[in-house]
């Protein structure tokens, strides 16, 4: 018999298509030394109960306990890592004022390492209680706070691929907080690159350098052309803001003549490994470059509720063959849970559809076919993700890496409304992705390492 690393028994819910959540009942998910899925194998096949009963009893077997369940973990395209330390402050205000009031004087502070390191250590600890596995990561303009966030990932255990920001427009930039130069500006994100590199050979569940212009209109074009060559020769991931607001989007046609996703691609920084944030303001052909480039967007419904001024119309996009994750851009959103963000990934999906103005007919008050589901919300969160960044994660099947949270419904103090016995499990996984709370979430790993549990 093959020896395994770990071997888990228990029920668990995966994302199979954006539409279709596979159930799990009672499998058996047999690791190798990698981390990764060897083997998910179901009650009926021939050499289950050899198998198990050959592991139960010693320290590789994991069996859940009654009323606990298996996820993906959960895979954040959006996060700004600085941005952390203030979190549910000042969502009033427009896009703009919040960047130079609040947004841009906190991430100046982050030439200090050790303020930096106070709040990415607290970050990173965060998101893996709530069960994200893999964050997509701004960190700020300065390269050795923005390398901390990345040897925090690799210590910490969550996989991590961070981006030293880009800004270096004085024209958009406060003197406090930019780039000198384009030059320095490139020079600092290669070495950056190459310091994360090494790093990563030293990081089982793999940390990423990611190049990040801020967006369009914090970056001139001659480092913007630098970026787009800079990621085809490191091949690195990509990622950036477009079309998220209509300051934004209006801002890029007027200085460039063209619609954000042009530019951006006119630059070099579309592709199979670039994930742009928001994307609220894209239009048919925009969606087209995207489906053609293999470009992802990171939505981000709660931040978007804020800032962005529109609902972005997903349920279209994934029908024209972009691929879509979730984030929770911390902190234009307020939260760090993905749960949070995939039940208002629903709640806006549902209004974009139904129309918001009272006033209007309803026939005529909002936009016909716009609607997705809890189902379809868990596969941004995890699938979805792992298809925008073109890695093995999301899904607990063969191939993946262990990825994995442990949900308890029946915890004291946060038990979900199941009661009896043989209620549907699908309707027991809508509970989950509904109610679950940071403290139902027993148990995180990531690349078949344990990375977080609760007491």
């Amino acid at each position: 018999m093959k020896a395994f690393a770990r071997v888990f028994q228990g029920t668990a819910f995966t994302a199979r298509s954006p539409k279709e959540i596979e159930i799990l009942k009672d499998y058996l998910f047999c690791l190798n030394e990698q981390g990764v899925i060897a083997r998910a194998i179901a009650p009926d096949a021939a050499d289950y109960a050899s198998l198990r009963d050959a592991y139960a009893g010693t320290a590789q077997y994991h069996r859940l306990a009654p009323g606990q369940y298996l996820l993906p973990g959960f895979v954040d395209l959006h996060v700004h890592a600085p941005q952390w330390a203030q979190s549910g402050t000042a969502l009033d205000i427009p896009l703009y004022d919040w960047l130079h009031t609040y947004t841009f004087p906190l991430e100046s502070k982050f030439a200090d390492p050790d303020f930096a390191a106070e709040v990415y250590e607290d970050l990173v600890s965060a998101l893996l209680a709530n069960g994200t596995t893999t964050a997509l990561y701004f960190a700020t303009i300065h390269k050795e706070s923005s390398l901390l966030l990345a040897e925090i990932c690799a210590r910490k255990g969550q996989r991590g691929l961070v981006g030293k920001v880009v800004m270096d427009d004085p024209a958009q930039n406060p003197d406090y907080y930019r780039d000198a130069d384009a030059a320095s500006a490139l020079a600092d994100t290669e070495a950056f690159i190459v310091a994360v590199k090494a790093l990563a050979k030293t990081a089982k569940q793999g940390v990423y350098p990611v190049v990040t212009p801020r967006f369009i209109p914090s970056c001139t074009d001659e480092v913007l052309k630098g970026l787009g060559e800079l990621a085809a020769k490191h091949d690195t991931h990509v990622q950036s803001h477009c079309s998220e607001s209509d300051w934004a989007h209006g801002h890029v046609l007027a200085r460039t003549g063209k619609r954000d996703a042009s530019a951006l691609r006119d630059f070099g920084l579309l592709g199979d490994k670039s994930v742009m944030a928001h994307c609220n303001f894209l239009d048919e052909d925009d969606a087209a470059l995207f489906a053609e480039t293999g470009t992802a967007i990171g939505h981000c419904p709660i931040s978007n509720a804020y800032f962005a001024g529109s609902v972005i119309p997903i349920a279209r996009w994934i029908d024209k063959g972009v691929e879509v994750g979730l984030g929770s851009d911390v902190s234009g959103g307020y939260s760090p849970s993905l749960y949070d963000n995939a039940r208002q990934a629903v709640i806006s999906s549902r209004m974009l559809e139904d129309g918001v103005d009272p006033s209007l007919p309803a026939d005529a008050r909002g936009v016909p076919a716009s609607r997705i589901t809890i189902d379809e919300a868990f596969y941004l969160a995890t699938a979805g993700g792992g298809e925008a960044l073109s890695l093995p994660i999301g899904r607990l099947a063969e191939g993946y890496a262990w990825d994995a949270q442990i949900v308890d419904i029946a915890l004291a103090g946060a038990r979900l409304p199941v009661f009896g016995e043989g209620e549907p499990l699908h309707e027991i996984f809508q509970k989950i992705m509904y109610l679950v709370r940071p403290e139902n979430i027993r148990e995180v790993w990531v690349q078949g390492e344990r990375v977080h549990a609760r007491a």
